[in-house]
Parts: structure tokens; sequence; C-alpha cells
């Protein structure tokens, strides 16, 4: 069905990596997996399989990609979109629209579909996903998960017969990325082609035909899906490749030991957007030096809300926010909490990677010896010299994490830090963290990735509908809270 032949592909100036001789043959109703390191390539071949390469994405390409038989460059921008469905790595490069009906809707409008088939395409899509409660809502009101879900369902109401996917699950909670996995299955036992490129990859067991690993632009390794599950622990870390399945990930992490005073206090925090509903309800919590703590719930629960509160973003409705001695509104904490979000993009503002670290380090007052200190940490020394916008999703991650570090807050919250990672970065933020931790700062972490968690958190923040529901140490004694929230929900074999 798809056949790429020879292809080797550069991007037009830049120095990003591309593909090198990639030659690839997927069959109809085939699962794929495009695996490997952030930056390996596989962002870049999906775009070869969807059109946008070269479309929209410009370079030297070589080789020839066919699908049904017929080259791509022979197919039209409109004939491809009936044939191939894409879910991008950021959700928000896809959207024309401020509602997620009309969102859902769009694709078909654009192929001028009647009204009643629309609509009644529409309301299966979000029946089979189970994304009722989304519709009708403003795009920009939504966590990046429910972002991720709605994408998917735009791709799914056109009922094309391959699905792109690159990095559907990095924002998904568990449940959201459990009914992603159904989804999957579903497409799966329609006889539909499914390519995804992933980095978490526990939910895709039981479900992948195939596995391809790249690395630098090529394809290094090829295995079938009972081949791949059978690879050991050591096996599967030298590829730098993320757990394949959760129930053996055991507590590495030995919580915060030593007895320092609680100096941050958050106390009966409420806030709302446009003075709706409020969002967060009546939130207290504290912090110690060198202490770090998860932030985990449900997509939509209000974390985001929480961390752009906190660092004042967004001012409070009621409640307080006190650091030491001294009470912070919201203009006295931007300066003194620095939040690294979720959506890296928004963060990136110079026109290389150095440029970055010199304009959020230019308060401090930095040596350039500092910033080639956490470029290397964060393995992103040889990027320097590239525009932050050529970089893969992962090392735009790794970037803003970087120019986190660099304006040297005493309070520091990662929104998501590895959901684009792979197991090797995944370790290198880890590893900073904890060079953080050593420093006496105190970070809070959003997470929805449980190796992270219980390789490095000391506490855990539980929020449910807007409120803490739960607050505990990452410890023996309270691992079956951890075990409750991601692994309950779970399919038998990650339980």
């Amino acid at each position: 069905m798809i056949k790429i032949e020879n292809v080797s592909f550069n991007y037009d100036e830049a120095k990003a990596a591309g593909l090198d001789d990639i030659s690839l043959h997927i069959k109809r109703g085939q699962f794929v997996l495009l695996t490997g390191a952030s930056g390996s390539g596989k962002t870049t071949l999906t775009r070869l399989i969807n059109g946008l390469i070269p479309h929209f994405y410009y370079g030297n390409l070589k080789g020839t990609i066919s699908i049904d038989g017929l080259e791509l460059d022979k197919w039209g921008v409109d004939e491809l979109s009936t044939k191939v469905g894409s879910v991008f790595q950021n959700p928000r490069s896809q959207f024309f629209n401020l509602d997620t009906t009309s969102e859902i809707a769009f694709g078909c409008e654009n192929l001028g579909w009647h009204r009643e088939k629309i609509h009644e395409t529409v309301k299966k899509t979000v029946e089979d996903l189970g994304i009722a409660h989304l519709l009708g809502k403003n795009i920009f009101s939504l966590s990046g998960g429910e972002k991720q879900m709605v994408a998917i369902a735009s791709a799914y109401v056109m009922g094309v017969d391959i699905f792109i996917m690159d990095e559907p699950s990095a924002n998904l909670d568990s449940a959201a990325t459990e009914k992603l996995a159904q989804i999957l299955t579903i497409l799966k036992a329609q006889g539909k082609t499914v390519i995804i490129s992933e980095h978490r990859l526990y939910y895709l067991k039981g479900i992948v035909d195939r596995v391809v690993y790249l690395e630098r632009g090529s394809i290094k390794e090829e295995w079938s899906g009972e081949e791949f599950s059978k690879l050991s622990n050591e096996e599967r870390v030298s590829y730098g490749l993320r757990s394949y399945d959760l129930k053996k990930i055991k507590l590495k992490h030995k919580p915060l030991q030593r007895k320092k005073e609680t100096d941050f206090f958050v106390e009966d925090l409420w806030t709302s957007y446009r003075n709706l509903k409020p969002i967060l309800c009546g939130i207290s919590c504290n912090a110690t030096a060198g202490q770090i703590t998860a932030v985990i719930g449900k997509n939509g629960c209000g974390k985001s809300t929480f961390a752009r509160c906190l660092c004042g973003l967004l001012k409070e409705k009621k409640g307080k926010v006190q650091f030491h001695d001294s009470k912070l509104g919201a203009k006295e904490r931007i300066g003194e909490i620095y939040l690294v979000m979720q959506d890296s993009t928004c963060q990136l503002f110079s026109d290389s990677v150095m440029g970055e670290l010199v304009l959020s380090g230019k308060m401090k007052k930095n040596s350039s010896d500092e910033f080639e200190e956490v470029l290397k940490e964060l393995s992103l020394m040889e990027l320097k010299s590239r525009h932050p916008m050529s970089l893969s999703g992962g090392e735009k991650q790794r970037l803003t994490i970087a120019a986190g570090i660099i304006q040297n807050a005493d309070i520091m919250i990662l929104d998501e830090p590895t959901s684009g990672l792979d197991y090797r970065n995944m370790q290198r933020v880890k590893a900073v963290m904890e060079k953080l931790r050593n420093k006496g700062k105190r970070i809070f972490v959003i997470t929805h990735d449980y190796e992270l968690l219980l390789s490095t958190c000391d506490r855990v923040l539980e929020i449910e509908k807007g409120k803490i529901s739960k607050d505990y140490p990452v410890d023996s004694n309270h691992l079956h809270y951890i075990r409750q929230f991601f692994l309950d929900k779970r399919k038998e074999n990650v339980q």
C-alpha cells in the first residue's frame, strides 16, 4: 500500500536532521510503530507519507514514495486528504476553528459533504471516541490532552484508510491514553493502516504489528510486534526506548529525608477565566527547599491552570501565595517562580538555541560557560546554532527547560517536561531536576509520566475538579495510590 524506496531528504535553509536512504514497505491494514531518539527522523518520515513533504516542507528530496501504486507527486493535496489522516505532535498547529464542533467537522465541510451527513458523521465520531463532553467548547480553553483528542477526532471523522499519528499520547492522562489504545484497536479491526511515531510505548503493547527503529535519519532495526515485546529491559534501554510494560517499573527514588523548614505556602487559592466557573477551588499546599512535587490528575482537572496561577500568568480571585515571610502578588511571582510550559513553542523567541539562553539569562548576567554547561547537560550543545523552530518536539522541550535553569528561580514549575522525550533524554531531564534539587530549588512537575514520577519525585499532589484530593509522599507505603491512579484503568497487560 505504501512504498518508500531509497528516500533521502534534507530540509531547506536548516541543518535539521532529515532522512538518509530510507526504504520501507507498509502493507494495507498494518499497524507500524516508528520509534527512536528525539530528532532521529520519525516526524520527517511521517511527513513523507502524508504529503507535507514536499507540498509544505521544502528541501532536497531523492527517491520515490507511492501510495496504492501512485507516486506521491501525482496525488493532489485534496485527493490525499481523503486517503491519509494526520494527527500532529502539536495539535494546535492543525486547528482552523475556534470551537471544537466546527473543528471536527472542518474536513467534511471542505469536501462539500451534505449538512445531514456531516452531522451524522460527527455524532458517530464523538460517540466512538467518547468525547461528547468536548463538543461546543472554545479550542483555547482545552487542556493539552483535550486538544489532542479533538485532533484525533478531526482525522477519524474523514473515514480515511491511512492514519498518521505523531506522538498522539504525549499530553494524555492515563484514562485518555487507555481510550486512545481502544480507538487504535478499533482502527486496526476496521482494516485501517496506522503509522504511529511514539516514545510512550506501553499502551501499544498487543496492538503493534511491526516496530521500526530510526537513528540519525536511517532505519537501524526492525522487529515484529511479538519480537519487540520479547526484548529484555537491558536491550530496550540500550536503544534508548521507554518502558513497554508499566507493571515492571519499580520505585527507584528515595524521597526527601532531610528535615528542612517549609518556606513556600499556597493557601486557599481560587481562580477562573473571565469570571466563569472557578477552575481552582481552594487549593492549599506547600513546598520545602530541595523538594520535587509531582502534580497529577486527569486532563482538564486544573493542573496547567494551577501552574499559570502559581507563576503569576493568571491572577487569583482569592487566596495567597507566600515565600519565606513575604506574600507574593501575581506580578511578584513572575520574578520568583519560573514556568516551563506544556507547549514549548510558546516560550521560544530567539533565532538560535544559544541565543535563547542568552535572552533568558539577560537579567542574571550569566557567563557563556554557564550556557554551554546547561546545553551539554541536556544534549543540546551540537544544536547551539540551530533555529529553535527547526528543532524536533523533544529538542524544543529540552531547550525550554535549559532556559528555565538559566533563570535560576527558587521555585520552578515544569509542565509535562518529558512528554516528547525518549528514555535517554528523560534521564537527562531527571538528572537536571536532581541537580536543581541539590541546589535547594522547589520544583513542581506536572506529569503523566509514571516512569519519571517513580524515579524522581518526593511527593504527589493529586488534583481532581480543581481541588487537591490527595497529598502524599512517594514511598512504598503510598505506592498503591500511584498505581491506582496510573494503572487501575489499564488493560490487563499493563496492570
